[in-house]
């Protein structure tokens, strides 16, 4: 009986249960339930609902089917409207804000941990979402990876279908059981709903309450993961004022990232260029303090908290796009 409770307090939700399977067909992409693949996927439905409340079946009906072959997962996922032919959609940019969109999302605790793993979804529109995740329920957006996202609307329903390469995300080798769970928001009734229960006090991305995804085999080894970033940047100066000569800076360099093990890497780089950042909000500093902007170099993507909250949200040991007065 002890054993049982200990089981129990550390995986509430073990007893819903997702059995993938491999496809015999090909499955095309393209946000239309018609491939014979799904015919033979389990389904997944009743939804709970999370917000308002969390001690009921979700309003929104939502039907959700898992496969996979050697190189891809699938996720069929049809998102049943409850206003026809009404959806809510804020933005049509990549990482939307997740509480002002009709979306689905996945997470996945690919190690079996209750504590990292990875995010992928999709808004009403087609917009994209993914993430890495750690600390048990954050999700780093600023983590981006290569992968195939399609959604159809129709008056009753829109439908989101994806592939998703094991070789862009990271798994524990040799297990048979992954954690996960299914995320819907539909703000038409304002209803937030997952698949394996989550008190309304936690957000639905919580892995600790995440159900199992049961595989017949482990998962396929993705093989070797490395991936190259070179870059090539010149300058170019002048001195106008004294009619000096043109001169002509050229710089060249790469970073070789590689994968050791599903929690090693090893970042190879040569004249790194470390200005070479996504695009910044832009912030006016006026006063003498300095500014601090999200990280968003390669080297720091992968198991960002090591980085960042320090078992504290207000305790960050390290950060390193300060700009201003130092």
């Amino acid at each position: 009986m002890l054993t049982y409770g200990y089981s129990l307090a550390q995986k509430p939700n073990s007893h819903y249960r997702y059995h993938i399977k491999p496809i015999a067909h090909p499955i095309r992409v393209d946000g239309v339930a018609d491939d014979e693949a799904w015919q033979n996927a389990q389904l997944a439905t009743d939804f709970f609902m999370c917000t308002p409340m969390d001690t009921s079946f979700a309003k929104t009906n939502t039907e959700v089917r898992m496969a996979y072959d050697k190189d891809n997962m699938y996720i069929l996922v049809i998102n049943y409207i409850p206003v026809k032919g009404k959806i809510i959609v804020e933005s049509l940019k990549r990482d939307f804000v997740f509480g002002k969109n009709d979306n689905f999302l996945l997470f996945m605790d690919t190690f079996d941990d209750r504590t990292n793993g990875f995010s992928f979804g999709a808004n009403a529109a087609g917009a994209t979402w993914e993430g890495q995740m750690g600390e048990g329920a954050s999700v780093d957006l600023s983590w981006d990876n290569k992968w195939v996202s399609s959604v159809k609307n129709d008056d009753d329903k829109w439908v989101w279908e994806a592939a998703i390469p094991f070789k862009s995300i990271r798994y524990k080798p040799g297990i048979t059981e992954w954690g996960i769970n299914f995320s819907r928001q539909d703000l038409t009734v304002s209803e937030k709903s997952a698949w394996a229960p989550v008190p309304k006090q936690f957000p639905s991305s919580h892995l600790a309450y995440t159900g199992v995804l049961a595989w017949d085999q482990p998962p396929p080894n993705p093989g070797p993961n490395i991936s190259f970033i070179p870059y090539a940047a010149t300058k170019i100066t002048k001195d106008f004022v004294n009619e000096g000569k043109t001169q002509f800076k050229n710089t060249i360099g790469g970073d070789v990232k590689i994968g050791i093990t599903p929690s090693l890497n090893l970042d190879l780089t040569v004249n790194p260029d470390f200005s070479q950042v996504d695009v910044d909000v832009q912030q006016t500093n006026l006063n003498r303090f300095e500014l601090f902007f999200p990280e968003k170099r390669q080297f720091f993507f992968f198991f960002f908290f090591l980085f960042a909250n320090f078992g504290y949200a207000n305790i960050r040991p390290f950060f390193s796009r300060r700009i201003g007065l130092g």
